[in-house]
């Protein structure tokens, strides 16, 4: 879905495909430490591609910065729906997803730029796929209610607000090079007593 450009495609020969997945590659790991600033002309040149090859896979900024982010937003999707699928035990697959969400986030800029409705990013996410990862975050949540593993007044949104306040907490964090012991106390704060 987060590749997708709104037309069918011809398959992409192997190497087209290779440049393709080094950009993504590239951009992904450059998105995460600078956010959405980063220039399309230092993506190509780590790349080891040229601008014009970035251009022809995705053919504006925002375009290869949605691949990037909407494809990492599906794959939180996809777990939160293997966690409930797999049967695993709603306290342990609320709290585990919760700190897989912060460290993803902490670790990519541009992805809590994207997540964060209120940044003005130039992201967006699609409204089908947001549902979709809210809806799966949210019946996780709403699991571990039932369960009594987690405070009954919080919603998706109020718990998704503290996964970006405690993913920037780990950014800043890791800079200072000290654990993040936030995690741990807003999951207690969750949790019921």
């Amino acid at each position: 879905m987060g590749d997708n450009t709104g037309h069918i495609a011809k398959p992409l020969r192997s190497d087209a495909r290779r440049n393709r997945d080094q950009v993504l590659a590239v951009a992904r790991q450059m998105l995460a430490v600078d956010g959405s600033s980063v220039s399309f002309d230092e993506i190509a040149r780590r790349a080891g591609v040229g601008v014009g090859t970035v251009y022809r896979h995705f053919p504006t900024r925002n375009a290869l910065f949605e691949a990037v982010i909407l494809g990492r937003i599906e794959k939180f999707t996809e777990r939160a729906r293997t966690l409930l699928a797999t049967g695993t035990a709603p306290e342990e697959a609320f709290r585990g997803y919760f700190a897989e969400l912060v460290g993803e986030v902490a670790l990519n800029q541009a992805l809590c730029e994207a997540l964060d409705d209120s940044t003005g990013t130039v992201i967006a996410i699609p409204e089908q796929l947001r549902d979709e990862f809210l809806r799966s975050f949210e019946t996780l949540l709403s699991q571990a209610k039932r369960a009594g593993a987690a405070r009954s007044d919080v919603d998706v949104a109020d718990v998704l607000d503290l996964v970006i306040g405690v993913a920037a907490a780990e950014r800043r964090a890791r800079l200072r090079g000290t654990p993040n012991q936030l995690i741990a106390i807003v999951l207690d704060g969750l949790t019921v007593r």
